[in-house]
C-alpha cells in the first residue's frame, strides 16, 4: 500500500497538472502583456523625445537667425530711400526667400500693429509713456522689436510700448 501512496505522491494526476499548466500559462500571459505595454510606452516616449529634441534643434538655429531677420528689415527700410532700383529688387528678392525658407521650416510672424490691446501672454513691454487720448491706455503705441513662433511656442516676444 505505501507503493501507490508514494506513486501517487510523485505523480500528479493529469487535472492537476492541466491546472497547473493553465496557472503557468495565465502567468506568462501577463508577464507578455505587462512587457507588451512597457515596450509601447518605451516607443511612444522615444518618438516624443526625438520630436521634442528636432524642435529644439529647430528653434536655437532659428532663435539664432532672428537678429539676421531684424538686420535684413532695417536693411530692407534704408534700401527703399535708394533710387537704385535693380539693387532694391535684388535685395528684396533674397530677403523674401530667406522668409519663405524660415516660414516653410515653421517660424511665424506675431502680427502686432499699433493700437492693439496691450496683453501680457504675446507682448513683452518695453515701456509705458503717458497717453493724451484715453483710447490709448492698455494699447499698444510703438513696436521696438518684432515676435516670432516656431509652430505654437513663441520664441521671441514682440517687444512694444504701452500707453499709460
Amino acid at each position: 500500500m505505501s507503493d501507490s501512496k508514494s506513486k501517487s505522491k510523485k505523480k500528479p494526476t493529469l487535472k492537476v497538472q492541466v491546472h497547473n499548466l493553465e496557472i503557468s500559462l495565465k502567468e506568462e500571459k501577463d508577464k507578455f502583456l505587462r512587457l507588451f505595454a512597457e515596450f509601447e510606452n518605451y516607443k511612444k516616449r522615444t518618438t516624443k523625445e526625438r520630436l521634442d529634441l528636432y524642435k529644439t534643434a529647430s528653434q536655437e538655429l532659428m532663435t539664432a537667425l532672428l537678429s539676421v531677420i531684424d538686420d535684413m528689415n532695417r536693411a530692407s527700410l534704408e534700401f527703399g530711400k535708394s533710387k537704385e532700383k535693380g539693387l532694391v529688387e535684388g535685395f528684396l528678392l533674397i530677403k523674401n526667400k530667406f522668409s519663405e525658407i524660415l516660414k516653410f521650416q515653421g517660424l511665424i510672424l506675431i502680427e502686432v500693429e499699433k493700437g492693439d490691446e496691450f496683453d501680457v501672454e504675446i507682448h513683452e513691454a518695453i515701456t509705458q509713456i503717458p497717453v493724451d487720448d484715453s483710447n490709448m491706455k492698455g494699447k499698444v503705441i510703438d513696436i521696438i522689436e518684432s515676435g516670432y513662433k516656431l509652430g505654437d511656442k513663441i520664441i521671441r516676444y514682440p517687444k512694444v510700448v504701452v500707453g499709460n
